[in-house]
């Protein structure tokens, strides 16, 4: 039984979701990668650690095995010591005696693999979803080394073929089992199932093939773009390993709310509120919209909560084939202030509607002879 606790390496609860061991690993590989530590060679070995324990705990399977066993063996159910059949289905004993067996395919020289996708977030303004931008971002991630070309080799020497397993990757041994002999075949432990050796690695990555690198990009977003929407960007993920493409960077964009206008898919809404001289007697008013300031008619007698409508005046879709429409509510603000003119004035007009007025007594009217103007 292994006595590596991965757990405990990774620095996270044994019921830890894939994103906190993701994110641990992360801030480990950064914190004690051997480019950055004055102790190289602990600085590797911790490295090292910490790629197996996240290489298990990543990876479901492994990570239910090794919950179970301890250990991470080829068989999908077994450990390396015991015959304990817990499950008790014809699968889990099958795979205890034969597991190696049915998965040779797997321990056999793993081929070119593509790079991990990246993820970006990214708030933009909503007069910049509207008009589309250019945006310049700055992310860290594993790029090819440039002295080795990803080969991971000093730049001047050989990768050589591994010579316990002649370049395959694969060792094989004989295991007894109740049932017999086994032939098993794992990775090679010399060459970890690579197949070839570095004996001299790069001074740049420490023959990984990869270093951790800041990169610099221009993202376009184009017009109309809504929030929650993303912007894959090929080939500007990590950089793959033993030749593999580079994974892919995603852009996820988040929309800031905008103090004045809101938004509903391709439709504006915003409030403008007018006087109540305005709303009663109509005539020409001035709104904002995204794209500048628009010309109302007002309809005399507008009511306040009226709704207008300006077609095509809204957001543009992303493939440019048409424009949502911009909403106007209408707010018709009451004066909390009046002076004794404006009070004369309105009294006679609401009796002139017929509106009932409180009259007021001597002593208020004097009051506002003598109320400043």
């Amino acid at each position: 039984m292994s006595t590596t606790d991965y757990y405990e390496i990774l620095g996270v609860r044994r019921d830890a979701s894939g994103e906190e061991i993701k994110r641990a690993y992360r801030q480990l590989a950064r914190k004690h990668h051997p480019d950055v530590s004055d102790d190289k060679l602990d600085a590797e070995l911790r490295f090292k650690k910490i790629n197996e324990a996240y290489e298990v705990l990543s990876d479901p399977t492994k990570r239910a095995q090794y919950d179970r066993f301890g250990v991470v063996t080829n068989g999908a159910g077994a450990s390396d010591g015991g015959f304990g059949f817990e499950s008790g289905s014809f699968g889990d004993i099958f795979d205890m005696f034969f597991g190696n067996v049915r998965n040779a395919a797997q321990t056999r020289r793993a081929g070119p693999q593509r790079g991990s996708d990246l993820r970006y977030d990214l708030e933009i303004t909503l007069e910049e979803a509207f008009a589309g931008t250019t945006r310049d971002i700055e992310f860290q991630h594993l790029a090819q080394c440039d002295a080795c070309k990803g080969s991971g080799a000093q730049p001047g020497t050989l990768v050589t073929p591994c010579a316990p397993c002649h370049g395959s990757g694969i060792v094989r041994g004989v295991r007894n089992t109740p049932l017999g002999q086994m032939v098993t075949q794992s990775a090679c432990p010399r060459c970890s199932g690579e197949g070839h050796v570095i004996e001299h690695p790069c001074e740049a990555c420490r023959g990984h093939g990869r270093r951790d690198t800041e990169r610099h990009l221009s993202v376009n977003v184009p017009a109309g773009i809504d929030d929650g929407s993303r912007i894959r960007i090929a080939g500007n993920g990590e950089a793959g390993t033993r030749g593999g493409p580079p994974g892919d960077l995603y852009v996820y964009l988040s929309v800031a709310a905008h103090p004045y206008f809101k938004r509903d898919g391709l439709d504006t809404y915003a409030d403008v509120p007018v006087s109540f001289p305005q709303a009663a007697l109509g005539g020409p008013i001035t709104v904002r919209s995204l794209d500048g300031k628009v010309e109302l008619n007002l309809t005399a007698g507008t009511q306040s909560g009226t709704v207008l409508r300006l077609r095509g005046r809204g957001m543009p879709s992303v493939r440019g084939a048409h424009r949502g429409d911009h909403h106007v509510t209408i707010h018709v603000l009451v004066p909390t202030k009046l002076n004794r003119q404006q009070r004369d004035l309105l009294e006679e007009y609401a009796q002139a509607g017929g509106d009932a007025v409180e009259e007021r007594s001597f002593f208020e009217r004097v009051k506002d002879a003598f109320r400043p103007e």
